[in-house]
Parts: structure tokens; C-alpha cells; sequence
């Protein structure tokens, strides 16, 4: 019979483990909400940021500044936060950033690659090699070479955990090719990657968050889509944020090699009109 003391949960679940969390640039992002999360549960917490990203999209860049002010406010007492930029495109990127964390916290216990890339997509006709070039680098090779890091640093005999984030293409189409087609390369190799990890202690799965407001949806959206939505509301960014920074904690020992959804019971259908 397992005893109460087993029962019980920790309030500080990640205090004492280091996490790095990508793609940490905007108050109305993922990768936002799960660093606040993962402080607030206790970790140390190193964000990475690429502003320049968010230069080139409609809603422009935030003051990061005030970024990791918001982070810092579920900082635990005694816990840190530190952060980088980096340009993921860049092969040696991914290692440079795992090399920072690791000279910042001494160690590095988990990982989210929450890092994408918005834009140059588009449907077959549209797309260019350049597209499908930009869209894995960012989507999928950052994430495999972060991994690869993160193994390369990992103390054997202790545990880790790494979450990638894919995108649910495989449960509907998506509006654009290269995206789409990243994220499933990154989704695909969930498994094979976790059992190559799985005698080093190291868990990886997959989440896709499904649609989230990160500050794009309107009004007009909304009355289109809501029909989807059982529950009556759109994603927000804590919502998959939730289950990724559980995911990192010792409750989720048992889980590795999965791709887990996370969407509200989004319905992919639109009413017909009369």
C-alpha cells in the first residue's frame, strides 16, 4: 500500500532543477507562460529569446525587458533566472545556448523547445526551397541539436526531461506546408530520440498545444471558429503550459515517448452555411 507521505504533492515540484525554456520573447507567448510556470514551481530558469523573430511579424516585437521582469515575479527565494539571445538558425546556436546554461546553473535538468518560426509558409504552390529550409531549421533541427546537447552535458545517473512541441498536423490539415511538415518531422522522431535517451534517465515527449491566443485571434476569428470549441473559449497560452511543465516534474517519471494533445476538444469542422 503506498502511504500518505507518497501521496502528497510537492507545492515546489521543479525547486532545485534547472530548466532551459526556448522562444521566451512576448508576455502573450507559450514559451512565456511556461517559464513562469516552471519558476513558479521552484526551477532555476534560464529563458532564450530571438527578438529579431518578432520584428518581422504583425504584432512586432515586446519589451523584453518586461518579459523576464514577468517571469522574475514567480521566481521561488533562492532560485535564479538568467537568459540569452540566440539566432536558432545557426547550427552551433543550440550548443552555445546548452553550454550557457550549463556555465550559468552548473547543470541543466530540463528542456522546452518552444521555439518556431512564424511565417514563410504557405501552400504547395507558394512555398519555396528557402521556406522548407528556414522552417526545419528552426522547427525541428534546433530542437534534435538542443537534445543533442542537453545528452552531451547530462550527468549520467540522474534524471532529465525534454518536451518539444509539435503542432497536431497529423490530426488535420494545416495552412501551410513548411510549418506542417517540420513539425511532424519533429514529432515523428519523438520516439526514436526518447529511447536512445531513455539509459541516460532522460524523458522526451511531444506536445501539441493546439490553437492558442498568443495575441492574434480577433473578433471576427472568433465568431467564425468558436463553433469548434466545446468549452466555449480559445486556448491560452498557460493552458498547454500547464502539461509541459508537469511534464518536466518527477510525477511524469513514467511518461516518455508520447505525443500528447492538449486542445480543449477542439473540433476540426466549420458549420456549413444554408
Amino acid at each position: 500500500m503506498v502511504g500518505p507521505d507518497v501521496l502528497s504533492r510537492d507545492s515546489l515540484p521543479l525547486s532545485g532543477k534547472n530548466v532551459l525554456v526556448t522562444g521566451v520573447s512576448r508576455r502573450a507567448g507559450i514559451g512565456y507562460a511556461i517559464a513562469c510556470r516552471a519558476a513558479a514551481y521552484g526551477a532555476n530558469v534560464f529563458c532564450h529569446h530571438y527578438v529579431p523573430h518578432d520584428d518581422d511579424q504583425e504584432w512586432g516585437r515586446d519589451d523584453l525587458d518586461a518579459v523576464l521582469a514577468g517571469v522574475r515575479e514567480h521566481v521561488m527565494p533562492g532560485a535564479q533566472l538568467a537568459d540569452k539571445h540566440a539566432d536558432l538558425t545557426v547550427p552551433d546556436a543550440a550548443g552555445e545556448l546548452v553550454a550557457a546554461v550549463i556555465s550559468e546553473f552548473g547543470s541543466l535538468d530540463g528542456l522546452v523547445c518552444n521555439q518556431a518560426l512564424t511565417g514563410a509558409d504557405g501552400e504547395l504552390d507558394e512555398l519555396t526551397a528557402e521556406d522548407l529550409d528556414r522552417h526545419w531549421a528552426v522547427d525541428a533541427r534546433a530542437s534534435i541539436l538542443l537534445t543533442q546537447a542537453f545528452a552531451r552535458h547530462h550527468e549520467h545517473g540522474t534524471r532529465g526531461s525534454i518536451v518539444f512541441l509539435s503542432s497536431g498536423q497529423e490530426l488535420g490539415p494545416m495552412p501551410g506546408v513548411p510549418y506542417a511538415a517540420a513539425k511532424a518531422a519533429i514529432a515523428g522522431a519523438t520516439l526514436t530520440i526518447s529511447e536512445q535517451l531513455a539509459d541516460r534517465g532522460i524523458r522526451v515527449n511531444a506536445v501539441n498545444p493546439g490553437p492558442v491566443d498568443t495575441g492574434y485571434l480577433t473578433e471576427d476569428m472568433w465568431e467564425t471558429v468558436s463553433p469548434m470549441f466545446p468549452f466555449g473559449r480559445y486556448g491560452q497560452p498557460d493552458d498547454p503550459a500547464r502539461l509541459i511543465t508537469w511534464l518536466l516534474t518527477e510525477e511524469a517519471e513514467w511518461m516518455t515517448g508520447q505525443v500528447l494533445n492538449t486542445e480543449g476538444g477542439f473540433g476540426r469542422w466549420r458549420p456549413r452555411g444554408p
